[in-house]
């Protein structure tokens, strides 16, 4: 450690493999961003303004959205800060709170998708009691126990990778401080850190995709119990938009994580579709095309809008 200078801060290498096309990226992934904060906006609006809207569904869909916006922030914003020819320099202070909240909402994420087919598992099965059992202070605890254990979680794995001396290269091949990326640069062995941090990961999504799993199994058998087709319809739209955003956030994680030896431009691929275009395509797999979130948007925008074209 005599020989070498201890790193202040780290070396963003950005996207593998994606030289020369820093401009197009730059436009493609602003679009995404831009969307991504729009959409949210107008969820949590839409929500937080019609008393309609005042129920657990939409109480964690407002959680969702609030989550969705500082997942994506956490990453986005300084990836596009150099894809438009700015330093790629990240402070070590920077990226020990990059990767800080990119677990601690990621964590916090995926709790709130178990919680959320929990509370969906509840509107099926038991619909007479179903306020009763998801009343305010359930609701209210449910989503404080998200942010706790995300915040838990974080504050293991942050500790985990930045106890070791960086007194090395500082070159990070990736486009932001994850834990793959940055361990590799440490000046002590630390293939037992990655592999706590890889299990640690993929063990707590498997686990929530396994509650989940459990949840919907009961829904689909209390969905077959159903004797009017209608029923059935309406039980399965209220379910099918979770199912499809839990596909789009967990499949990601799960590929990344417990993988031996991953591609680090098919990990990229993977990070980015987790980061960027999951947040992004959320309020509309979710709310946009739901008619009380539509009717709620028209009370706060009266006049004709873009919100027309989402109407149709």
């Amino acid at each position: 450690m005599r020989n070498h200078t201890v790193v202040t801060e780290f070396i963003l290498l950005g996207i593998p493999e994606t030289e020369g096309l820093e401009t197009a990226l730059l436009f493609l992934f602003s679009s995404f961003y831009l969307c991504t904060l729009l959409g949210n906006v107008l969820i949590l609006t839409a929500i937080i303004s019609s008393t309609r809207l005042h129920t657990p569904m939409y109480f964690f869909l407002g959680n969702l959205s609030i989550f969705d916006l500082g997942f994506s922030s956490t990453t986005v914003p300084k990836m596009l800060f150099y894809l438009s020819g700015n330093s790629h320099a990240i402070s070590y202070a920077g990226c020990v709170s990059q990767l800080f909240f990119y677990h601690f909402l990621g964590c916090t994420e995926c709790f709130l998708y178990t919680v959320m087919a929990c509370d969906r598992f509840v509107a099926i099965c038991f619909p007479l009691r179903y306020t009763v059992i998801m009343n305010h202070r359930v609701c209210f605890m449910l989503a404080t126990g998200t942010w706790m254990i995300g915040c838990v979680h974080a504050m293991i794995l942050t500790p985990l990778t930045f106890q070791f001396p960086y007194c090395g290269s500082n070159k990070v091949g990736y486009y932001f401080c994850d834990i793959p990326a940055v361990l590799p640069l440490a000046c002590k062995n630390t293939s037992l850190a990655q592999r706590a941090g890889f299990t640690n990961v993929g063990l707590l999504s498997l686990i929530c995709f396994f509650l989940i799993l459990v949840s919907y199994t009961c829904i689909g058998i209390s969905i077959s119990k159903i004797r009017s087709a209608e029923g059935r319809q309406r039980a399965f739209s209220t379910c099918s938009a979770h199912l499809i955003a839990i596909l789009c956030a967990y499949g990601p994680v799960i590929v990344i994580y417990l993988q031996p030896n991953p591609s680090a431009l098919l990990g990229a691929i993977i990070q980015i579709l987790n980061n960027l275009v999951t947040p992004m395509l959320n309020p509309l797999i979710y709310s946009l095309r739901n008619k009380d979130v539509k009717s709620a948007l028209r009370n706060v925008f009266p006049k004709k809008t873009f919100l027309e074209v989402s109407s149709n």
